[in-house]
């Protein structure tokens, strides 16, 4: 008998001159514990006259998760921060009360052929933390908290579960587990997890009791607490989740929050121009019309 309760696709969206996969939000499940928002970027193989460059953006109500598999990113946001993000590492940015980003390809790297792929994620904030300072963290692929068993490779990018605990600050309990398996490997985690749990599988194959599932789907668990399943040698997946928050949240466009008057505020605040500005960047992304993150 599958642990599966939901199987979510990975749908084609729009970021400027980016295409993604939506995983989250979805229609029948908008959140899995905190997590509210998860991207699939690429693979793309950009030529030499094609880059990355989404320009400053505000975000509110939330943190920030990018992780990359292949490529480089460069990161500028009004905190003056401005570092690039490399494969395995982790960009953890609080946007609280208001921040503005951008991100790019590098200048070395703007005429020469490039690949980019990876993961951005949006992790809700716990309401009474929803109006808090602003911060950025950066954690090295070396800092990440990673062990192998029975041909199982693990890496903890955020949170804290399987006893171990990554440096990401995360405000609620949650965990976002990599695990690649170099052999037909049972993986029986279950005991160890806990609230919500889903897992995205990157490549390869698993399968769930008589059921089996490929790349590019979400699977939603049933119960965290049984989670077990069979991965294909060569396979990589992600397990998240965590406790979810007893109230709604609400999206328009980059903005998250619990409140939907918060939203407005955070709407009219960007059209005014009073967000806090990047440094050295004059460009903006304008206030879409429409909900650019409605569920689909």
């Amino acid at each position: 008998m599958s642990n599966v309760s939901l199987i979510i696709e990975e749908r084609a969206a729009d970021i400027g001159n980016f295409k993604v996969g939506r995983l989250l939000p979805f229609r029948q499940k908008r959140m899995v514990g905190p997590f509210a928002f998860i991207d699939h970027m690429g693979p793309a193989y950009l030529k030499d006259y094609q880059n990355l460059d989404v320009p400053p953006h505000p975000h509110i109500g939330l943190s920030t998760l990018t992780y990359l598999f292949e490529g480089v990113v460069l990161h500028k946001d009004s905190l003056g921060t401005e570092v690039e993000i490399k494969p395995g590492a982790v960009n953890w940015m609080t946007a609280g009360r208001g921040v503005v980003h951008s991100e790019r390809t590098p200048p070395y790297l703007r005429s020469s052929e490039k690949v980019l792929h990876g993961l951005q994620i949006w992790v809700a904030l716990p309401k009474d933390l929803e109006d808090m300072e602003p911060s950025f963290h950066h954690i090295d692929a070396d800092e990440l908290p990673a062990w192998e068993e029975q041909g199982v490779k693990y890496r903890l990018v955020a949170g804290e579960v399987m006893g171990k605990r990554s440096g990401v600050p995360v405000y609620s309990p949650l965990y976002l587990i990599e695990v690649k398996a170099e052999r037909d490997a049972d993986i029986e985690i279950g005991s160890q997890l806990f609230g919500e749990s889903a897992l995205y599988i990157l490549e390869g194959e698993v399968r769930s009791g008589e059921y089996v599932y490929h790349p590019k789907h979400i699977l939603v668990a049933n119960d965290a607490t049984l989670c077990t399943f069979q991965m294909k040698a060569g396979s990589t997946v992600y397990i998240f989740g965590g406790e979810p928050f007893p109230e709604e949240r609400f999206y328009f466009w980059n903005f998250l929050s619990s409140s939907k008057e918060k939203i407005e505020r955070a709407k009219e605040k960007w059209q005014k121009n009073e967000f806090p500005p990047v440094p050295g960047e004059t460009e903006r992304v304008p206030l879409p019309i429409s909900n650019l993150r409605k569920e689909t």
